[in-house]
């Protein structure tokens, strides 16, 4: 048994599986409008949560929250579970898709998944998939996962082992989540995506001091540690957290730069939906301070594999997010400043 329900490629993987559930009960919205109405931008450097032995720099929201925004700003009616038993876990997910004919999201560990590439295999326990179907004589799962070409499928043991994972930096528990009801009719989008627009904005600038770690502050933490990285861990463990950082920044979702394109592409999406096309400029903005965070990749990639000539450091790296820092935080005011004014 299979549900009706093709294959799209997305950039991030929640976005992805988001969209396919609300696809799947009628709701067609692009990525980046998911993206931005779940005010999925965001940045936090933690140096006392590890991944890898290296501490966490991520570029978005917590894994779980794009699906628990989106849901709840729509009306619509969603349950997350979470299991002790991986038998249970099982017997629930094929409940809702043989019984329910349900799509399920489930958050997975990347370092198991049989058909990613090698590359791709690390211990991160934060990756979504959408299972949409079962072979009851094989129990082969039907899945659509964003990092994939095409429709993909993986088998009962490997679904466990991924559901339930060793390593990473929290366990998964079987975590699953669905849609359970949609309202008849939807809300009206343009006051949420001013909303949303507002909520993002004071989420990057309005940490307060005692949260160093979030938003245009934990961009300026990051600025200031890479300094001292050399000094403190040797040239090796500089080149590791660099590496780190880069690996978060280009190769998990989209990465720090991409996120930034994505909500480019939302204020675009925005201004068309809303009539205000002042936030066609914004989205040109936010696209520049993207291309600054490629270039930092790019700068830091050129030191990690210690290219001819090559005169780059790891201060000047702190200088550029430095800069970078202040360009998102001026954005982000200016961003609120212009939302707050628009009619809603």
């Amino acid at each position: 048994m299979e549900l009706d329900l093709s294959h799209k490629p997305a950039a991030h993987c929640e976005n992805g599986a988001t969209s396919a559930l609300l696809r799947y009960n009628g709701i067609d919205l692009s990525e980046p409008m998911i993206f931005g109405l779940a005010s999925g931008l965001w940045f936090s450097h933690v140096p006392f949560v590890k991944m890898g032995g290296m501490p966490v720099t991520s570029f978005r929201t917590y894994p779980g929250v794009l699906f628990s925004r989106i849901t709840k700003l729509l009306g619509i009616k969603t349950e997350t579970q979470r299991f002790l038993s991986k038998e249970n876990a099982m017997r629930k997910l094929d409940s809702l898709l043989m019984e329910q004919l349900t799509p399920v999201g489930c958050v997975v560990g990347m370092y198991y998944l049989p058909y990613a590439p090698k590359e791709y295999r690390f211990h991160f326990n934060g990756h979504n998939i959408c299972i949409i179907g079962k072979d009851e004589a094989t129990g082969i799962y039907s899945v659509l996962d964003t990092n994939a070409t095409e429709k993909v499928t993986i088998s009962y043991k490997d679904l466990v082992k991924v559901r339930f994972p060793k390593g990473g930096v929290y366990p998964l528990m079987g975590q699953m989540y669905w849609i359970k009801s949609v309202p008849e009719q939807l809300p009206d989008l343009n006051p949420i995506i001013i909303k949303s627009i507002i909520a993002t904005c004071r989420n990057m600038t309005s940490q307060p001091w005692m949260k160093p770690w979030f938003g245009t502050r934990g961009i300026s933490l990051l600025s200031k540690r890479i300094r001292t990285w050399e000094a403190t861990m040797g040239r090796r463990g500089a080149i590791l957290n660099l590496a780190q950082v880069i690996r978060m920044l280009e190769e998990i979702g989209t990465g720090g730069a991409g996120f930034r394109f994505i909500y480019g592409a939302f204020l675009q999406e925005a201004a068309a939906k809303t009539g205000f096309d002042i936030l066609n400029e914004y989205a040109m903005r936010i696209t520049e301070i993207g291309d600054q965070w490629r270039n930092f990749a790019y700068r830091g990639s050129r030191i990690i594999k210690k290219r001819n000539g090559e005169t780059y450091t790891f201060n000047d790296l702190g200088n550029l997010l430095e800069d970078i820092g202040n360009q998102e935080h001026t954005f982000f005011l200016d961003l609120q400043k212009t939302a707050l004014s628009l009619p809603r």
